[in-house]
């Protein structure tokens, strides 16, 4: 039987007016410190997302992902947060904020393939 993995993962959300509550869920990104894992997955449904609030600036929302898709990874161009390791990245990534691009509460689990499981989760709370 294959080892399972704790994991932990959030809801990446869009909430364009952040005093309505109001969101949709726009990805996922899922940290595992032994596997030595954090990725995330996101798509922008633009039909759904003006439907949501039709003033809402959608570059604006893409670089805000493109951005949390850069720390995430550790990628050039991710400042000084990108160049924490994987932990603290997720936990800054996922911390409570009140911003357009938000993390829901984080969630544990256990896995075999932390690709499969973000490519599931993905399906699950996005699309």
């Amino acid at each position: 039987m294959p080892e399972q993995h704790l994991f932990e993962y959030a809801v990446i959300r869009v909430v364009p007016r952040v005093e309505r509550e109001e969101f949709m869920n726009v990805g996922v990104i899922i940290f595992s410190q032994r596997l030595k894992y954090l990725q995330c997955r996101y798509a922008i449904d633009a039909e759904r997302l003006t439907a949501l609030c039709r003033d809402l600036c959608l570059d604006d929302v893409t670089a805000n992902l493109q951005a949390f898709e850069r720390i995430c990874h550790g990628s050039a161009g991710s400042g000084p947060i990108g160049r924490l390791d994987n932990a603290s990245r997720f936990r800054w990534l996922t911390a409570t904020r009140s911003t357009v691009v938000q993390a829901s509460k984080v969630h544990p689990g256990f896995c075999t393939d932390a690709d499969a499981t973000l490519q599931r989760l993905f399906e699950q709370q996005v699309l």
